[in-house]
């Protein structure tokens, strides 16, 4: 537990190093959305990294984190810091209610993933549908330049923001690593029959999981929001959203503590470099990013994190293909 919180204070300094450091406003941009990236990838890795269980449709707590900010301050004139804190609380509810839903029927699996993207869909419709969201024409912020309006002059105030909730959910993350909740979790993932054979409560577990992917998912949501200035049913609960998030996690490493932030960056690195070297010829750079994403899953199933694991090397691997 000590080398974890080592690691993560030397993480937290150096991002604030380059929040002080950096001059260009893209390169800001780049280490701001890879954190964005990061904080998505360590939600869907609370639970389905430590947890097991496969979501397709953690889009759903970021759109209600996101939808609450906005409409706490367009509508309600609430203050976008007790926004932010209620766009976790009732991101963290409406996981928690998606949860006692499938896991007291014990769903699980592609099931449980599958229905994860049924709530997103619903929850997309609805927002279209109604009217406090805007409908499909979305909803809006008002820019108010000021640390209390969380809207900040320059990118290094949003990178500070980022930065404080990716080491957030990384403190959360050693914890897992260390507690006995975070045993008991691991043990739901690897055998859900022997868990409860010890005494473990696996429905209570996983609720428990879920409601914390959940909050963090919806802070995530809501600094969306307070940086764009704008959402729609589209953005919020779109399947990419979950994408990014279970494609940044996996190819990081699952279950891992610093997984997700190695995947997110090389992600948007690679996203970055592929746009900017073959934007001019339409659908080559995915074709490229695709790849990529098709070689490390192929030949690093722990993800990135599996090449300073034990026991794990390219060359391990592609032996024990060939053979």
């Amino acid at each position: 537990m000590k080398r974890d919180l080592l690691q993560i204070a030397l993480f937290a300094a150096l991002l604030v190093g380059l929040a002080i450091g950096l001059d260009s406003g893209v390169w800001l941009t780049f280490v701001m959305m890879a954190l964005y990236g990061a904080l998505l990838a360590q939600a869907w890795n609370i639970l389905g990294g430590f947890g097991g269980q496969f979501s397709f449709g953690h889009a759903l707590f970021f759109g209600v984190g996101a939808y609450v900010q906005v409409i706490a301050q367009v509508t309600w004139g609430i203050n976008a810091w007790v926004a932010l804190a209620a766009g976790m609380l009732v991101a963290a509810a409406v996981g928690a209610g998606v949860g006692a839903l499938s896991f007291r029927y014990g769903l699980k699996g592609s099931y449980f993933a599958l229905v994860t993207l049924a709530f997103a869909e619903v929850f997309r419709i609805l927002a279209v549908t109604v009217d406090f969201t805007g409908g499909g024409v979305g909803m809006m912020l008002p820019l108010k330049e000021s640390v209390a309006q969380m809207q900040f002059a320059s990118r290094r105030g949003y990178l500070v923001l980022i930065g404080a909730l990716v080491v957030t959910a990384l403190l959360l993350t050693a914890w897992l690593r260390h507690s006995r909740f975070g045993a008991r979790l691991q043990a739901v993932r690897d055998n859900e029959d022997a868990a409860s054979a010890i005494g473990v409560d696996p429905y209570r577990t996983k609720l428990a999981a879920i409601t914390l992917s959940g909050a963090f998912m919806g802070a995530a949501g809501a600094f969306y929001v307070q940086v764009f200035q704008y959402i729609d049913p589209g953005i919020a609960f779109g399947a990419h959203v979950s994408v990014e998030a279970l494609v940044g996690a996996i190819v990081g490493g699952m279950g891992t503590l610093w997984g997700p932030v190695a995947g997110a960056v090389v992600l948007h690195l690679l996203a970055d470099l592929t746009r900017n070297l073959f934007g001019q010829l339409p659908g080559l750079n995915m074709v490229i990013y695709g790849a990529v994403l098709v070689l490390i899953v192929m030949f690093l199933p722990r993800g990135l994190a599996g090449l300073w694991g034990a026991g794990t090397s390219v060359r391990a691997l592609w032996k024990s293909r060939r053979g």
